[in-house]
């Protein structure tokens, strides 16, 4: 998770749109981003999905301003503010630190700022429970399983409160019951902020997103993807739903088309 000063992304302002431009960006001498501009509406949730490899987690972790090699890229808010203290990131991996409890993992961010949030640290309480984990609150992360680790790692990006939010497969690691549930409350919880979500999961995408973005190619090409009418989350046995898995799983299996 990307750690900012204490309270610049709960300083009242609206929910920006979030720019990411990659002018260039080349590995070994394989071209991946050239005059790439994904731009993000405000309040909205995008999802990127594309094959293993493409770039979907370079482009994140351009969203959120670190380093992804020897180029010209970038990211910008839509309201011309600087993104400090605004942006959260759920990477792929959990990074808790194995001497602290899941309730100070989830609890991390405000600590390294040194803020005293009873109320927040409540809140991860709450959260913890809410994601099934209230008997392991004071459990290290070694007596946590993979998925359990992951659901700690998801409470500690929504206690975060920033306006934009970045996902890098934040559900992976769980079974089919607590993804789907764990999908619930992310988009409960995230409702009317900026987020883009890194996916492999068609599924997930068509039940969480205002907007598919398929990356394939090289260099990398965009293609928004169709939704369903209705709005996110859908539920999973949702007619339209189901279509469009079909449809998005054969585009995927075949980019050519």
């Amino acid at each position: 998770m990307r750690m900012e000063t204490a309270d610049a992304g709960r300083a009242g302002l609206p929910v920006p749109g979030l720019v990411i431009e990659a002018a260039n960006l080349a590995y070994d001498g394989v071209i991946l981003f050239n005059d790439l501009t994904l731009e993000l509406g405000a309040g909205e949730w995008t999802c990127l999905l594309g094959d293993s490899g493409v770039g979907k987690s370079t482009l994140l972790r351009i969203a959120a301003g670190l380093d992804a090699g020897p180029g010209d890229y970038g990211s910008r808010l839509s309201d011309g503010v600087q993104s400090t203290g605004r942006v959260a990131l759920m990477a792929q991996r959990d990074a808790l630190l194995p001497w602290l409890s899941a309730l100070e993992n989830a609890c991390l961010g405000m600590r390294l700022r040194g803020e005293e949030a009873a109320r927040r640290r409540a809140h991860a309480a709450e959260l913890l429970a809410e994601v099934g984990l209230e008997k392991y609150r004071h459990a290290r992360p070694a007596a946590l399983s993979g998925g359990m680790r992951q659901r700690v790692a998801l409470v500690r990006t929504l206690v975060e409160d920033r306006p934009i939010v970045l996902l890098d497969e934040p559900f992976a690691a769980l079974d089919a019951l607590n993804r789907h549930r764990m999908q619930d409350l992310a988009a409960r919880m995230l409702a009317g902020r900026t987020v883009l979500h890194v996916t492999h999961d068609p599924l997930e995408a068509l039940r969480l997103a205002h907007r598919i973005v398929l990356m394939e190619g090289r260099p990398v090409c965009l293609r928004d993807e169709a939704l369903p009418p209705s709005p996110p989350p859908r539920p999973a046995d949702d007619e339209e739903v189901a279509h469009r898995h079909g449809e998005l799983l054969n585009r995927l299996l075949n980019p050519t088309l």
